[in-house]
């Protein structure tokens, strides 16, 4: 039995075995990312979960990259600099600050403006395939907030050359006295669902995402955007090596 229970152990652990639940393109991946090469010489089940508990920064720092324990499917959180921003060049309108609860070396924060644009797109090849993903817009609000308590934005999730998706109407701060439709992360941030879509295998496309307030030019300020992620929707059965 003990022999057994060993040979089991020996499979269990095998770098054949947890190859299979890395995704083909790790290598890339990490040889791309700011994570020192040494993260290729762990074992495959090092790896496996070092990328699951441990997120690598990737495109030149302005993507964050791990694993979904439960199954090994892509997370990616596209950072604020790799958004398009309007405005966010404009000093009066917009700044770049440093956060320590950030992965990210700088997010943006709003000064002031009277409409609000933010967008972003990614591959779908970047993605895992045959997978239902949903996006996230992850921020914060500083205290001295102005302008996202009566006024929704308008969040919107499409794949490129496909018929525009449902168009999702939130309220970023609420009332007290309403439902809170952003939750709070484990890592401190709000996040809210901006939509759903499913990666098939149409490698040649993108996905969109866009926040956007323009139907009033009442000034906003106090956002901050550390960006969106791109995770999968539903779970799967657990790998139980």
């Amino acid at each position: 039995m003990a022999l057994l229970s060993h040979a089991f152990n020996s499979i269990a652990d095998s770098n054949a075995v947890w190859q299979m639940f890395l995704p083909l393109d790790y290598i890339h991946i990490i040889s791309n990312s700011s994570s020192p090469p040494s993260l290729l010489s762990l074992s495959k089940k090092d790896l496996y979960f070092s990328l699951c508990y441990h997120p690598i920064l990737t495109h030149n720092g302005d993507m964050k990259f791990q694993l979904e324990k439960e199954n090994g499917k892509k997370w990616y959180m596209v950072g604020a600099r790799a958004l398009s921003i309007q405005w966010v060049d404009t000093p009066s309108h917009w700044t770049w600050i440093s956060l320590p609860d950030s992965r990210f070396c700088r997010v943006a924060k709003l000064k002031n403006v009277g409409r609000l644009e933010i967008k972003g797109k990614v591959k779908l090849s970047t993605l895992s395939s045959n997978t239902n993903y949903a996006a996230y817009f992850v921020f914060k609000l500083v205290r001295d907030r102005y302008g996202f308590r009566h006024t929704p934005v308008e969040l919107d999730v499409s794949i490129e050359g496909t018929a525009a998706g449902e168009v999702r109407s939130v309220i970023l701060d609420p009332p007290r006295n309403m439902p809170q439709q952003a939750k709070e992360r484990a890592d401190g941030w709000l996040e809210i669902e901006m939509g759903e879509f499913f990666n098939g295998f149409e490698d040649d496309k993108t996905v969109e995402f866009s926040l956007r307030e323009d139907h009033d030019d009442q000034p906003k300020r106090g956002l901050i955007v550390q960006g969106i992620e791109l995770r999968p929707k539903q779970k799967v059965a657990c790998i139980a090596l």
